[in-house]
């Protein structure tokens, strides 16, 4: 499935309707590479790393508690575009290096004006300020998350399908204090991660969210010990890039559909169908043919 910016529309029944444009086909506009640059070396900015197929990428600005300038979300971009569109990839791993996550984008450099900082308005025609907020990956990210999560760092969270937490860990939408906007889809991620009433609290108050807090919300998906975050996660992305792909990706992808991009009920329902029928021949009747013969009886996951 192809990487997509995604328009809504809506007729004269208010009824939204989805025009995916492919992010290669938008003329004038280059926003990502497709060869990764994998192994960049440790005075980059956004490193990388391959693990068979799951792929590590980091965010390195440690100075600045790997606040985000344009040139480290113009990389983020390329990395995440390049490992949705890498055939032999199938999870990534988002992380900070040098203790935090990130700290959000980087005040300083707006600070020196307004021609500092280059924004697309047309959310279908570039990227938005931190980098990769705007796409829609066909493949899960997962957000190894430790130190500070906030601001943009926290909407750079949000992207993810899954976030690994540390223990000592502070979410939260710390830009309130200083007239930053949310504009890499915080105010339209979060609501629908843990619901409307405890995202207007945290978007509202501004207020820190702690690892274990996080968790009851569901903004957390696992707490861990300090320092684990980016193994506990690497371990998770390859217990999911073990599992049969097509059936993962429809499956991951028809949720999301229903979640952000169904006109109804109904719709989303045929948009599961659609995606899950080619997947019976692909990978189910190879699947139900294993179990027959005693993989996995009882619930096991294991030699699948």
């Amino acid at each position: 499935m192809a990487l997509t910016l995604c328009r809504l529309s809506c007729n004269k029944g208010f009824r939204r309707s989805v025009l995916h444009e492919s992010l290669s086909s938008i003329k004038g506009q280059a926003f990502y590479s497709t060869a990764s640059r994998t192994n960049a070396g440790s005075g980059g900015m956004v490193v990388t790393e391959r693990r068979g197929t799951v792929m590590l990428i980091g965010i390195n600005r440690p100075e600045v508690r790997n606040a985000v300038n344009q040139e480290t979300a113009h990389r983020l971009l390329e990395e995440l575009s390049a490992f949705d569109q890498d055939n032999n990839l199938n999870v990534a791993v988002l992380h900070g290096l040098g203790g935090n996550f990130c700290a959000g984008y980087d005040l300083k450099e707006m600070a020196h004006g307004p021609g500092a900082l280059k924004l697309e308005r047309d959310v279908c025609r570039g990227p938005g300020p931190m980098g990769p907020s705007r796409l829609k990956l066909s493949k899960p990210l997962i957000a190894a998350v430790s130190g500070y999560a906030v601001a943009g760092g926290l909407e750079l969270a949000l992207l993810a399908d899954l976030r690994v937490v540390e223990e000592s860990s502070i979410m939260g939408v710390f830009c309130r204090r200083f007239g930053v906007p949310l504009i890499d889809g915080g105010t339209v991620r979060l609501p629908q991660l843990i619901g409307l009433s405890r995202a207007l609290d945290l978007i509202l108050t501004g207020r820190p969210v702690r690892a274990q807090e996080a968790l009851t919300f569901g903004l957390a998906n696992r707490v861990v010990p300090d320092g684990q975050a980016l193994q506990v996660a690497l371990e998770l992305a390859e217990q999911i890039s073990a599992f049969p792909q097509l059936c993962l990706r429809a499956d991951r992808n028809s949720a999301c559909h229903a979640v952000f991009d169904a006109a109804s009920f109904t719709q989303a329902l045929q948009y599961e169908m659609d995606h899950g029928f080619p997947v019976i021949q692909a990978e189910a009747i190879a699947g139900a043919t294993k179990f027959s013969s005693g993989t996995g009886r009882g619930g096991t996951f294991s030699k699948l």
